[in-house]
């Protein structure tokens, strides 16, 4: 059976002369028909009478649950999946920077500057730096931790005044964001709420949290952990890899995890355990998102030993097969089950940091606040053995030309404001002129469903830019962007005659890599700023959000967020929801009125971008502004 295909074709190539092994690239064909009951949203798994199917001829389960019900109470429970994910890691880092305060942790804090700024902004006092990490930690995980009757406090720091208002109106301000996971999931149990506009609020409720808790708390608190981003180039793609180094490959989304590790590798006797086995020194490996944010990152920690993000959540297979990697340690998802017969082949040490992400033949070793070092030194020294265990045994290493060493990465709220001169102003000018015809942010997942591997993402974005338009990309989406060259400067020869002299003049690309997908957080702070500056509502801004090749249940609550800001958002393949007429209608139809927000289903890039541009265009002229 034929490989999917890569928008990345030298993937494409090198996965064809890699017939020993079995990837996702294989595994796609062999799922090729799909539940058409799943795929609507129909299918109720819940209890013993089931599974039920809707159908025109049975259009009730044995419980009397129409469609609507069922499709909205599946789509909750995959929503408050999503949700809890990025809590989880919210609440790690909330921890460990409590932990950094209350001196039971070792590790520094990188960036006095953005604890500072997060201490005023939530208006908590502290006389040293340790204690306004403290009590920055105590705010978050209060907000957390509170019960769902109580609203988060900080909710109301983060975000334009007229969308608390709007979320107040239509009750869906959080309260404790772990007490409406939890409800959630009773909500969605058997033969309890079967109202589908109630558990659709609830959806956006849970994606307030899920933004600005999860995806920009988060990133805020890793700003001072690791340090804030600084714009620099650097290099993606497998080439990365360099088999005279022991290479550690890190998976999953939360940095704050490494940064033992990455203490360790800075300093001369991190390096010297590499080189003690032979090897040049140690280095880390970006494989999924993680790496994504410590490419981001590298430039205020780390910017040595992090030699590079090799690609996205489906290149790893591929990544290892290259025999160039010694260790993976992962903490979280997305890191594929199918690296677990590659990485046994090529002896490949697999580690997992944390529970919820154990997989079946790998080590688990615990994350313990205070031990970070401890843990640290004892990863890097298994991964000098393994790196010498695979050498004596012969281990074939086979690394291809493969990415760019001149990607532009750093990019943030802050460094493209930095950039900028000190305000998006410029920026604003820029559409105003019409030289840029908006901005539209690409992000979130890989996945294989829309014409192959990052296929859709692709050639969207190059639509985009030749229209003119801004990207903004994070997650896998810039994974993929980076390793065919649109995050490198040169690929502003692809875009139209407006953007490509602004790209040129200032020596960017027409795509902003604002690296992982938790940045996606960082993205809707550029929208508030923008929507500042103009003085506009966040549904009046010329700015669209696609999550073209979405993935999985933290991408749906991703963007349960962004329609709860007031966004546009676009997907190529419709969430399983099309089965209730109600879902579909309030999602495609009524949002607007309710939350400003709007989402559109299009799998075609060309007429995606040319509804971009059309709404983008109508927005600029109902703030008359020339398109």
């Amino acid at each position: 059976m034929p490989h999917c295909q890569s928008a990345d074709s030298c993937l494409s190539h090198y996965l064809e002369t890699k017939t020993d092994i079995n990837t996702a690239f294989d595994r796609f064909g062999e799922q090729k028909v799909k539940c058409g009951f799943g795929k609507l949203g129909v299918c109720c798994r819940l209890c013993s009478n089931g599974p039920c199917r809707i159908t025109p001829d049975a259009p009730k389960g044995v419980c009397g649950a129409t469609a609507d019900s069922i499709v909205a109470r599946n789509f909750l429970r995959m929503v408050a999946a999503g949700s809890a994910s990025y809590l989880h890691v919210c609440e790690a880092t909330a921890r460990r920077l409590k932990s950094i305060g209350e001196g039971v942790s070792p590790l520094p804090i990188r960036s006095g500057q953005s604890l500072d700024e997060l201490a005023a902004l939530f208006e908590v006092g502290g006389s040293t730096t340790e204690e306004k990490a403290r009590l920055v930690a105590d705010k978050v995980l209060a907000d957390l931790y509170k019960p769902r009757d109580e609203k988060m406090e900080l909710v109301e720091f983060m975000v334009p005044e007229e969308r608390i208002d709007t979320w107040k109106k239509l009750g869906i301000m959080p309260g404790g964001a772990k007490a409406e996971v939890f409800d959630a999931l009773v909500k969605t149990s058997t033969n309890l709420n079967t109202d589908p506009i109630d558990q659709m609020l609830h959806v956006l409720n849970l994606g307030i949290s899920t933004g600005l808790y999860g995806l920009a708390m988060t990133n805020l608190m890793n700003d001072v952990i690791m340090g804030e981003p600084v714009i620099r180039t650097a290099a993606t793609g497998f080439s990365v890899a360099d088999p005279d180094y022991v290479n550690i490959a890190v998976s999953g989304h939360s940095h704050s995890v490494f940064a033992g590790i990455v203490s360790l590798l800075e300093s001369e006797a991190g390096q010297t355990i590499g080189k003690a086995v032979g090897a040049k020194g140690v280095k880390l490996v970006g494989m999924t998102c993680v790496g994504q944010d410590m490419q981001l990152r590298a430039g205020a920690s780390g910017t040595e030993i992090f030699c590079g993000q090799a690609g996205n959540n489906f290149t790893q297979e591929a990544l290892l097969a290259t025999g160039a990697i010694d260790m993976v340690i992962s903490e979280f998802n997305c890191t594929l089950s199918g690296i677990e017969p590659i990485a046994a082949k090529q002896q490949i040490k697999l580690i997992c940091l944390d529970d919820v992400a154990k997989q079946s033949t790998a080590e688990l070793l615990k994350d313990e606040r205070g031990k970070e070092m401890e843990l640290a030194r004892h990863l890097v020294t298994m991964a000098a053995a393994q790196h010498r265990q695979r050498r004596s045994a012969g281990v074939v290493i086979d690394v291809p030309e493969h990415g760019h060493s001149d990607v532009l990465t750093g990019i943030s709220e802050k460094s493209l404001v930095k950039f900028l001169g000190g305000s998006v102003k410029p920026l604003i000018e820029l559409i105003a002129s019409g030289q840029i015809k908006g901005v539209v942010g690409v992000l979130g997942c890989s996945n294989l469903a829309e014409g192959g591997h990052d296929v859709m993402t692709v050639n969207l974005t190059r639509e985009l830019i030749k229209r003119d338009i801004l990207v903004l990309s994070a997650g896998c989406t810039t994974g993929g962007l980076a390793n065919v060259g649109l995050c490198s400067p040169s690929a502003a020869a692809e875009a139209g005659p407006g953007l490509r002299g602004v790209c040129e003049s200032l020596g960017i690309p027409p795509v902003l890599n604002f690296g992982p997908c938790l940045s996606i957080g960082r993205i809707e702070m550029v929208a508030q700023a923008l929507a500042a500056a103009m003085n506009v509502s966040m549904p009046e801004l010329p700015v669209v959000i696609s999550a073209p090749q979405w993935l999985e249940e933290q991408a749906l609550a991703d963007g349960a967020f962004g329609l709860a800001m007031g966004l546009t958002l676009h997907l190529a393949q419709a969430p399983p929801v099309t089965g209730s007429p109600i879902i579909t209608k309030l999602l495609t139809e009524d949002l607007p009125a309710i939350t400003g927000g709007r989402l559109f289903i299009e799998p075609d890039p060309v007429k995606t971008a040319d509804l971009m541009a059309e709404i983008i265009a109508n927005k600029l002229q109902a703030l008359e502004v020339a398109a």
